[in-house]
């Protein structure tokens, strides 16, 4: 009588303890990214991505938020309320000297895809020299926009002081602040830029959408968007962190291998801004900003450090161990795995 009744009991306790383990499996594979603006070019990998079902085909239950500037979007990570950030490499070295170890986990671009716009209401202005005085756009204060545009303004030989970074947020917010001249110039991504050029409000000053502008601008390769998170948070979570990887690098085959066009088919209508042309020209024209296989490139690493160093209070005289900055472990199972 008791053998009768321990079987299904045990039978019970089985099926709960599976199902206990089933759901963990679960929950583990459950992460949120905070995007710093997911409908911006340099960000695409993230929503691509997702149109493209390979969270989905890694057995990942990824949840997009979408954050206008990646400063903030840091935070929310580092506050845990997401696991990662979609975002600039250049936080992880300027978090370490914070104290604080977060690695780019898949490196999506070598080059910022960003440009230094001036307002056609400032003809005067014919070098980043003569911002000196001016207000300059960026998307938040601490952004990688911020980043970028202090050393350029440093290394033309204006300090600190004699300019003003404005935040303003990238794509409506940005275009209104220099239509309204809040701002004379600005550092932002497509599609902002084809936009403030198509209407001929605004020219190029500085352009880093391409590997070789981007060297003679920043003196070296300077890997930007990626996927970044906690080194803890890698650690405890492999499992979780590879399908990250799988499902990122396959991504970024599809960028190297199809059109702006069959592209931008995958991406939200809203994307667009009502100009699917131009966002596919976008599309085609930075289209070369992004690694084809999600490592870190070569001597990329140290032309960042040697930027934040020029300008950076956090950074400058400061010891960095590049390598715990990022790693290409997932990235190139992932390649492997092909």
């Amino acid at each position: 009588m008791k053998t009768k009744l321990a079987r299904p009991l045990l039978t019970l306790l089985a099926f709960a303890a599976a199902s206990t383990l089933a759901s963990s499996a679960c929950a583990a594979d459950k992460v949120s990214i905070m995007v710093g603006g997911y409908e911006k070019i340099i960000y695409l990998p993230a929503k691509l991505a997702e149109s493209l079902g390979y969270f989905k085909a890694e057995g990942l239950d990824v949840e997009l938020l979408n954050e206008g500037a990646g400063v903030d979007a840091e935070n929310e990570m580092l506050a845990g309320a997401v696991q990662g950030v979609v975002g600039f490499y250049d936080h992880c070295v300027d978090l370490q000297t914070k104290g604080k170890y977060v690695e780019s986990v898949v490196q999506f671009s070598h080059a910022p895809g960003e440009v230094e716009l001036v307002s056609t209401k400032q003809p005067q202005v014919k070098s980043m020299a003569d911002l000196r005085g001016k207000n300059l756009g960026v998307t938040g204060l601490g952004s990688s926009t911020n980043f970028l545009s202090q050393y350029l303004m440093v290394k033309a030989g204006v300090p600190l002081g004699e300019f003003t970074s404005v935040p303003v947020g990238a794509g409506t917010t940005f275009i209104a602040a220099m239509q309204q001249d809040k701002i004379q110039a600005g550092m932002t991504t497509e599609p902002t830029i084809s936009r403030l050029l198509k209407t001929g409000e605004a020219r190029v000053l500085v352009d880093m959408r391409t590997l070789e502008s981007t060297k003679q601008a920043l003196g070296g390769t300077y890997p930007a968007a990626s996927l970044y998170m906690s080194t803890d948070w890698v650690e405890k979570n492999r499992d979780a962190a590879q399908k990250l990887a799988n499902a990122f690098v396959k991504t970024l085959r599809y960028i190297n291998t199809h059109t702006g066009a069959e592209i931008a088919d995958k991406m939200p209508k809203d994307f667009y801004v009502g100009d699917k042309e131009g966002y596919i020209k976008a599309l085609n024209d930075g289209k070369g900003m992004f690694t084809a296989d999600g490592v870190m490139p070569a001597g990329g690493p140290e032309t960042v450090l040697s930027v934040l160093s020029a300008f950076s209070k956090n950074v400058k005289g400061k010891t960095v161990d590049l390598s715990k900055t990022y790693t290409t472990e997932f990235v190139r199972k992932a390649a492997s795995a092909k």
